[in-house]
């Protein structure tokens, strides 16, 4: 067998079942409950694709994917299971693993920008409505419009903040600014903030090209991100991640047509994330990347608990299924069931509906396509047991690996260049100055005005004061005194 251009996935009755290379861009599902084999069956498509020199990314939910990076270990299981899957060159070794992880505790900071992100998918992370994401919308234009950069969530607010001081000026261009809108949108970046979104977004963005590399050997570069803790507090911003991944990874690549083996493999564990409460303009988004990125060079990987989690015009394009055991307890389960049996090609052999809840742990009904691209049989299969570490590896084992990755250093240090947040308060700066200045100036006019007024005031209080006592007796004695004085000496 030769790996450039097939793998095993595994056996049934003493036959290989295989993927082709060169159909593993047309995506794949592996489906099915929990503790059914799921994350091994993932595991084992890894090394398979690492193997014939494919990249891959896949997100590591509950840490196992960690021993991809570790040689496993003999066992009696392993060869069990070896013994029933006549498997050529299997030997236990580990794989060159990248580890990422947006908090940069277990791996390489993972950031992107503001302005990277884009306001479709923003607006998916705050949870937006309709009148709030056209604000946003908004913001984003008068953003470019004005040269700020979007680099953070401090930028961010500090846009929002400019519109809602500046409102009555941008109304005539960019319509209505609302102050109720633009409050609800600094509150939901507040409660992302609180989720440690502000690890994410930032300098230095990720590189797609840290992702997509080969090492001396040939082998392809598995990049996991540890997304423990991630999912755990904020599984909105996992998702968001991993669909402007997707996003970015469509619009930088080139066209490549239809290559011997993918560019790049992408698994996106706990799928059912990305669709939950999704507008449909995002679904659509996301449909049209999932149909048009396979031009690129790009296999994508749903794996979830049901196939039925992913939307029908999605699964349709899904080449690869494979579906590990679903349990029935409702008749909700059963109908779930019926649903996904018809999702496969049949096979005459066996009731696919009624296998699905009888296959083991490591076993799955597994349909590949063939070298035109049609699907084949659904067929029960073995799966194949895994050439590297299976589960987590330790925190020690771990942190040597990201000391010696060729990526240490590049991303560590978080850079804050300047952007709109700095550019705005420099503004706020002159405008004050400006405010103060003019303040000044009113206060000096005024003291003046005021000094004057005093003078004459003082003038025009004799006077009258002087005409009310000429206005009596003694004012007139006075007078006349005066008067006197003044002329005496003429006399």
């Amino acid at each position: 067998m030769n790996e450039l251009n097939k793998f095993a996935i595994g056996g049934t009755n003493g036959i290989l079942v295989e993927q082709l290379c060169r159909m593993s861009n047309r995506h794949g599902l592996i489906a099915g409950a929990t503790g059914t084999g799921k994350t091994v069956t993932l595991q084992i498509l890894a090394e398979s694709f690492s193997r014939s020199g494919v990249p891959v990314f896949a997100a590591d939910i509950k840490g196992d994917l960690s021993g991809l990076g570790t040689a496993g270990s003999p066992h009696k299981k392993i060869d069990e299971r070896l013994s029933k899957i006549p498997l050529e060159n299997f030997k236990l070794q580990a794989y060159p693993v990248v580890f990422w992880d947006i908090f940069g505790e277990n791996g390489h900071p993972i950031r992107t920008t503001i302005s990277e992100m884009g306001p479709l998918i923003l607006s998916n992370l705050l949870g937006l409505n309709e009148t709030q994401s056209g604000l946003l919308y908004g913001c984003f234009k008068i953003a470019d419009d004005q040269g700020l950069l979007l680099l953070d969530l401090k930028d961010l607010r500090s846009m929002l903040t400019w519109m809602g001081d500046n409102a009555k000026k941008l109304r005539s261009e960019y319509g209505n600014i609302s102050s109720s809108s633009i409050g609800a949108i600094q509150r939901k970046l507040l409660v992302l903030e609180e989720q440690g979104a502000e690890h994410f977004f930032g300098e230095p963005a990720i590189k797609l090209s840290d992702l997509m590399q080969v090492d001396f050997s040939g082998n392809g570069v598995i990049s996991i991100l540890d997304a423990t803790k991630l999912i755990a507090e904020s599984p909105k911003v996992y998702s968001s991640f991993l669909l402007w991944l997707l996003s970015e990874i469509f619009e930088q690549l080139p066209e490549v047509g239809n290559p011997d083996k993918p560019k790049l493999v992408f698994f996106f564990d706990e799928a059912h994330l990305l669709f939950d409460q999704a507008p449909k303009m995002l679904i659509d988004k996301i449909e049209q990347v999932v149909r048009l990125i396979r031009s690129k060079g790009v296999g994508i990987y749903f794996i979830t608990q049901s196939p039925l989690d992913i939307p029908e015009d999605i699964l349709g394009q899904l080449g690869l299924k494979i579906q590990h055991a679903l349990r029935s307890f409702t008749p909700k389960d059963r109908k779930v069931i019926k649903s996904v049996a018809q999702s496969f090609p049949s096979n005459p052999e066996f009731s696919t509906e009624t296998l699905i809840t009888a296959l083991g742990t490591g076993e799955a009904l597994v349909s590949v396509l063939d070298d035109k691209g049609r699907p084949l049989p659904v067929q029960k299969t073995l799966i194949r047991p895994p050439e590297s570490h299976i589960g987590p590896i330790t925190k020690e084992e771990r942190q040597v690996r990201i000391e010696r990755s060729p990526l240490k250093g590049h991303y560590d240090t978080a850079v804050d260049r300047e952007s709109a947040y700095e550019r705005l308060k420099d503004r706020a700066k002159e405008i004050q100055a400006q405010q103060d200045e003019e303040e000044l100036q009113k206060t000096k006019e005024k003291n003046n005005s005021a000094g004057k007024s005093r003078r004459q005031s003082t003038s025009e209080a004799f006077i009258k004061s002087a005409a009310r006592t000429i206005g009596s007796q003694i004012g007139r004695q006075l007078i006349r005194g005066i008067m006197g004085s003044l002329f005496k000496g003429r006399r």
